[in-house]
């Protein structure tokens, strides 16, 4: 069930319905709302389909991708080999980032967040540091 909330923020999109697939990077689901999985799809598709490297890619991304919907009482139905890579036992945790939503079983989020804790200061530098506003390097 997506919390009233979220169902309120992606009620634009709701009747598009969404894409889920397994995580790049993390051990949970992701959700892209139509448009933006169109708009990665278009990005994907521009790949060269003859450079093996490209190719694994777009196998390996799009590897367990489904279309779903919300049902009729507001559930996004997860198939269940999908629920069995994320290890999604009892409790989930919906987490909004930026332009999609990641579903992690409630453990596996908190060990991913707690795992990031230590370098998160570093990351933070590294990642939003970068630029400055006043054009100096």
């Amino acid at each position: 069930m997506l919390p009233v909330v979220l169902k309120k923020q992606l009620s634009p999109v709701l009747q598009n319905g969404f894409v889920i697939k397994r995580a790049v990077f993390q051990q949970c689901l992701e959700l892209y709302p139509m448009p933006e999985w169109e708009t990665l799809m278009q990005k994907v598709n521009k790949l060269n389909r003859f450079k093996k490297k490209n190719n694994d890619f777009i196998r390996r991304f799009t590897a367990g991708v489904k279309l779903v919907e919300l049902d009729g009482s507001g559930r996004l139905l997860v198939p269940k080999d999908l629920i069995a890579f994320a290890g999604i036992s009892k409790d989930i945790v919906v987490s909004a980032a930026v332009n999609i939503v990641e579903i992690w079983d409630k453990d596996k989020y908190e060990q991913a967040i707690d795992d990031a804790t230590v370098d998160f200061a570093d990351l933070v530098e590294e990642v939003m540091g970068q630029d400055d506003d006043n054009g100096v390097s």
